[in-house]
């Protein structure tokens, strides 16, 4: 058996696979490669189902890529591809990237105490208490400030009261998210600026930080620049051949668990695939995935009025919605994410209606370090995989992109419906 593998691979090392590098669009204009949904192996029928529900759910706009790519665009009313939009609170991972990059520039340190940059007495608490408090405690919602004050967006140091040691107790607290962009401009450098120069500017995004409503700080945009910090964070941090984001280090932590008391939650960024989750304005702890019916390895940037950005690194995609609430009124809504995962996830077409592609042409249509994507008539087809000495690896049913992202790096073979082929990690 081993010998019969070897001579596969060398029967066709002529055709061997390049990983599939991301697609990034020009840094200015409208241009943006695009895919067509048929390839993905996807059914019209479905989609429409899925902008019935979207449009059903008050969606002003709906964005999914592939790879960097656009599968899937779609506006709804008077709404356009230049309508400008708030992110709410999914502006907070926007917020959480930038405090990397101050980081990283030596500009500030999360590890600080708040008081370094904005001085005691920024809250009501004791002194030993405030000084608990770390820019860290801010990125992960762990304070330990009051946050069932009247109005828990207020910045003012009578609203910031004193609960719990910093570290010992989650709570989505706008207020200290908020002082985030304080801390930076207590430096000497504009938080705006800095986040025009180090990375809006540098990924081709459009958009601004508002102050609205006395306290908060929100970004508008349109829908394509969020779909770009999408793709910058499915390639952590890096746009093209541009390296945002240095510190590696940093990025892994905004995107895990950063704390023992809310699994789902990074910095300032919500996880999806955790064993419970916690929610806005509530102590229970929930078991399960937030989003079920979603992959687990999906990180979130998520709104107020079901504002949304979902990037998949396993599946290459990114995606985004921008409207009004679907439904009753939450800081961060999350009915609506498992109801659009659920039709994302019922895309593909029946194998009868792709019959008629032949298998025979090609294997493999897509690999990357992350996943294998085989022609869609081979959908409900049973494969495996062996590595280059001819030990199975891994085998299953074909019914979506294949992980491999936990195989070593290395040459293997898959087999499916009587047909091999090899593929690079």
């Amino acid at each position: 058996m081993k010998h019969l593998f070897i001579l596969v691979l060398l029967l066709l090392s002529t055709s061997l696979l390049k990983a599939q590098s991301l697609y990034f669009p020009p840094l200015s204009g409208n241009q943006w490669e695009t895919i067509n949904p048929a390839e993905l192996g996807w059914c019209q029928d479905s989609i429409e189902a899925l902008y019935t529900m979207l449009d059903q759910a008050n969606t002003k706009s709906f964005i999914v890529l592939k790879d960097g790519k656009i599968v899937l665009e779609k506006y709804f009313d008077t709404f356009t591809a230049d309508s400008l939009w708030y992110w709410a609170s999914a502006g907070k991972t926007l917020t959480a990237f930038t405090i990397g990059l101050a980081q990283e520039q030596n500009i500030i340190n999360v590890q600080a105490p708040v008081s370094q940059y904005l001085g005691t007495g920024w809250t009501s608490a004791p002194s030993d208490k405030e000084l608990q408090i770390k820019v860290w405690n801010q990125l992960t919602m762990t304070s330990g400030l009051d946050d069932s004050y009247t109005n828990n967006d207020c910045t003012e140091p009578q609203c910031l009261q004193y609960l719990a040691d910093a570290g010992t107790r989650w709570a989505y607290h706008n207020a200290p998210y908020t002082l985030l962009h304080a801390v930076v401009d207590s430096t000497g450098t504009t938080f705006n600026n800095f986040y025009l120069t180090q990375l809006r500017n540098k990924i081709g995004m459009n958009g601004l930080w508002i102050p609205i409503e006395s306290y908060n700080k929100v970004y508008f945009s349109n829908t394509r620049s969020m779909a770009r910090f999408g793709l910058l964070l499915l390639n952590r941090g890096v746009w093209n051949n541009d390296t945002i984001l240095h510190d590696t280090d940093y990025f892994d932590a905004m995107t895990n668990t950063s704390q023992d008391l809310n699994l789902s939650y990074g910095y300032l960024t919500w996880l999806n695939g955790k064993s419970s989750y916690m929610l806005p304005l509530s102590q229970t702890v929930i078991s399960g995935a937030a989003i079920p019916d979603a992959p687990d390895d999906m990180i979130m940037a998520l709104g107020k009025n079901d504002q949304k950005l979902h990037v998949v690194p396993s599946q290459g995609l990114v995606v985004v919605r921008l409207g009004e609430a679907a439904s009753p009124l939450q800081l961060v809504p999350i009915i609506l994410d498992n109801q659009i995962w659920k039709k994302l996830s019922a895309m593909s077409c029946p194998s009868s209606t792709i019959a008629s592609v032949n298998t025979e042409e090609e294997l493999i249509q897509t690999v990357s370090d992350r996943y294998i994507q085989l022609n869609p008539a081979l959908i409900n087809k049973s494969f495996t995989v062996f590595n280059i000495v001819g030990q199975l690896v891994l085998e299953g049913m074909y019914t979506q992109p294949i992980h491999i992202q936990h195989l070593t790096p290395g040459q293997y073979i898959i087999n499916c419906n009587n047909q091999s082929d090899l593929f690079v990690k």
